[in-house]
């Protein structure tokens, strides 16, 4: 190699080195350095970051997830209490109803039987009335034709005898 300073590639050459000398006299390389590994934190920060939201993504959804099983659950357990709640409320209203019916049948048939009681002792006391009338109009015409009645003179003298 020619080493002239004529040659314009020794002097690009020259230029290089004095600026690469100027950069390191600068702290150019340790500040891209620095501004790299600032960037590698930032970077490495965000991925911390994104991990421990991730993290806590995961365990707000496994929260979320056991919350939404316990109401499932818990709605099952209503669910089946309500079922068993409405069999009780069937069948105690089924048993009233029958109770009411019942009741309601024998209050009928004491009705029946008072109304029935009634009327037989209606047709007793008109059967009573009418055989008194006819009573009645029999001794009336009986009387009419005698002056005494044979039958109140059997019983006047039967009275006598049974007095002793």
């Amino acid at each position: 190699m020619n080493l002239s300073f004529s040659n314009a590639e020794v002097w690009v050459a020259i230029g290089l080195l004095i600026f690469i000398g100027i950069l390191i006299f600068a702290k150019v390389p340790g500040m891209a350095l620095k501004a790299l590994d600032d960037r590698g934190a930032k970077i490495k920060a965000e991925l911390d970051e994104a991990v421990r939201l991730r993290e806590e993504a995961s365990a707000l959804l496994a929260q979320l997830k056991a919350q939404r099983l316990e109401t499932e659950k818990l709605a099952a357990e209503m669910l089946a209490t309500a079922e068993v709640e409405a069999d009780r409320l069937r069948t105690d209203a089924k048993a009233k109803l029958e109770e009411t019916i019942k009741r309601r049948q024998d209050m009928a048939e004491r009705k029946i039987a008072i109304a029935e009681a009634q009327a037989a002792a209606d047709v007793k006391a008109a059967a009573a009335d009418l055989a008194a009338q006819l009573a009645e109009a029999v001794l009336t015409q009986r009387l009419a034709g005698l002056k005494s009645d044979p039958l109140i003179d059997s019983a006047v003298a039967q009275i006598g005898t049974k007095l002793q």
